[in-house]
């Protein structure tokens, strides 16, 4: 690296608050790959250059994955940064070192925050609404139209509806995921759908199915009358050729006999 290489990029530098690690850094380019002193200086510039890491981290962090899983993929591309950079060439570490930073995280994004399959093309797309949606909301004060999002990434409505309805595929939650912070809070799995109170008729009504078939034919037809027809027990005594009385205590007693054999079962 010539002089005048180094001095501009130092000014660069400087204006950042990397200046101190500038030296580090073109000490590290110049070593070969086999010299011990790498492993030192590398883990002094990743560590000196960390907080461009915590930044894009920062930047990706509403995106449904923790910051600190993402501060790691960051992280990698930092040290992936500083391993290919080449002060030669007259470029900035920061114009080098961001992009591929953030290529690390939205590679994360694409290839491992998908919880069925999807398109490599949507998935991408969906990245940038995305991030287009958090820019335009933080200028416009609202969330953009998928029309506004069109326009602003140049690409046809239909497109933006495409990513927004894969966005659906990204990382399911889990139904025991507590949605609010108070100890009261519901899970997910607790607000969805509510009680079926007719699921309680069909496991009695399939419990008393081989019970009804071994009555016997009088007493399961008063019951039948009783229950399924909505007779009275007056009506079902006129059917039937007996008292009201008599039909009363065929019914207590069948009754009794179906509630006991369903607690045996």
């Amino acid at each position: 690296m010539t002089q005048t290489h180094l001095a501009g990029w130092t000014r660069r530098a400087d204006n950042t608050g990397y200046a101190h690690l500038t030296p580090s850094l073109v000490e590290f380019g110049a070593l070969a790959a086999d010299d011990p002193c790498r492993h030192r200086l590398r883990d002094e510039l990743v560590t000196g250059f960390l907080p461009i890491a915590q930044h894009v981290a920062q930047r990706f962090a509403n995106r449904g994955e923790p910051y600190d899983d993402l501060l790691q993929v960051a992280t990698v591309g930092l040290i992936n940064a500083v391993d290919r950079f080449d002060a030669d060439r007259g470029a900035d570490f920061l114009s080098f070192a961001v992009p591929t930073v953030m290529g690390e995280v939205r590679r994360h994004f694409r290839d491992t925050g998908w919880s069925v399959r999807v398109p490599r093309r949507l998935k991408e797309l969906h990245l940038s609404i995305a991030a287009a949606t958090a820019d335009m909301a933080q200028r416009i004060g609202r969330a953009p139209t998928p029309r506004e999002l069109a326009a602003r990434l140049e690409l046809p409505v239909e497109d933006i509806y495409a990513g927004l309805e894969a966005g659906a595929g990204y990382r399911s939650r889990s139904l025991d995921e507590v949605l609010g912070p108070d100890e009261d809070t519901k899970s997910m799995g607790d607000r969805i759908g509510v009680e079926d109170k007719a699921l309680a008729g069909v496991e009695y009504h399939e419990t008393l199915k081989p019970l009804l078939a071994r009555l016997p034919d009088r007493e399961r037809r008063i019951l039948l009358l009783r229950f399924y027809g909505n007779l009275t027990q007056s009506q079902i005594a006129e059917q039937i050729g007996l008292s009201q009385m008599h039909v009363s205590r065929l019914l207590t007693k069948t009754l009794t006999l179906l509630r006991e054999a369903m607690i045996e079962e």
